[in-house]
């Protein structure tokens, strides 16, 4: 499965949304300008997203976009289902032969088990350190 520039800049609005959860809206063009992105291309994104109820637009001068619900219920499967459609590494796993569609299936259900387990708040909170295997320490 490869997830297209909508998957990935639909994340990233998501992202930046729920990093800013609670604090107002946030526009688009914000969102654009700090990640280096094109305002037209996430205007194109926002709508399904919208449709979907994972966001929500407030209108006015200071208007803009906000979660649809707090961070840690909106699941990166979420969005990207959304914005990608169903999530299958193969079309037509059923006409496969069963060795090879047993395979598929599990990578289809590693799959998801990663995206339906990573919230919105798992992102928005990350930094680099969560990532940096403890220390060593030594005695001499």
């Amino acid at each position: 499965m490869k997830i297209s520039t909508k998957g990935r800049y639909g994340l990233t609005i998501m992202i930046e949304l729920a990093k800013k959860h609670g604090e107002g809206p946030l526009s688009l063009k914000a969102i654009a300008q700090s990640n280096d992105l094109s305002e037209h291309y996430l205007e194109q994104l926002i709508a399904p997203l919208r449709n979907a109820g994972l966001v929500r637009s407030i209108r006015g001068a200071y208007g803009g976009y906000v979660l649809g619900d707090t961070p840690s219920k909106i699941t990166a499967g979420d969005i990207i289902r959304v914005l990608e459609g169903p999530i299958t590494p193969v079309e037509g796993i059923e006409e496969e032969e069963p060795v090879k569609r047993q395979l598929w299936i599990r990578i289809r259900d590693a799959v998801k088990d990663v995206l339906d387990n990573t919230t919105l708040e798992d992102l928005a909170n990350f930094s680099e350190d969560d990532n940096v295997p403890d220390s060593y320490m030594f005695y001499i």
